[in-house]
């Protein structure tokens, strides 16, 4: 017989299969345009025991913009251990290149782009300073790069999103074309 304590409860069980139910549909929607009803009709419970999960709405979002960053990370840390180049530069690059991967299933990038939509929600704000304060001081340990390494990393990062989510890559316009040189997504 297994001891009581090592039993993971249900809530337990199920706080992790809601939290990549509420990535999934914030990302869609945003937090303003998800309800709580919709996150738990995606993991299959009812709504009253998604609030038992999680009691406010702000709660369950700042969960899924953790994970969020949690997955980012991963593959972070995955490209730099993959780096052949093991300067700071060649291993910030595989760190983007790891990124762009990761990104292709746009529910994380879209996640951060309707956080930051709601970075005044003030437990949403402090999560996403919290992530990206993650991500930075990750950058720069794993990749031992200077201060404006990791800051162009972080930029770049950042036009990532912008190109990826206003549709610009294959626009044959000079200012899209400017924008977009050199990165592949």
């Amino acid at each position: 017989m297994t001891p009581r304590g090592s039993i993971l409860s249900t809530a337990e069980q199920r706080r992790p299969v809601v939290t990549d139910a509420a990535l999934r549909r914030f990302s869609q929607r945003g937090f303003h345009g998800t309800t709580v009803a919709d996150v738990a009709g995606e993991a299959k419970i009812s709504p009253a025991y998604a609030f038992k999960l999680f009691p406010r709405k702000e709660s369950l979002f700042v969960a899924a913009l953790d994970l969020c960053f949690d997955r980012i990370l991963d593959a972070l840390g995955d490209g730099a251990d993959r780096s052949p180049d093991r300067t700071p530069d060649g291993i910030l690059d595989a760190m983007g290149a790891a990124y762009a991967e990761l990104i292709q299933d746009r529910a994380l990038l879209m996640l951060q782009v309707h956080a930051q939509s709601v970075a005044d929600v003030p437990e949403i704000g402090s999560a996403l300073r919290t992530g990206l304060a993650r991500i930075t001081m990750f950058a720069k340990q794993r990749s031992g790069a200077d201060d404006a390494a990791v800051q162009r990393f972080v930029a770049y990062g950042q036009l990532c999103h912008l190109i990826v989510t206003s549709g610009i890559e294959e626009l044959p316009e000079a200012w899209a074309e400017i924008l977009t040189r050199g990165i592949r997504h």
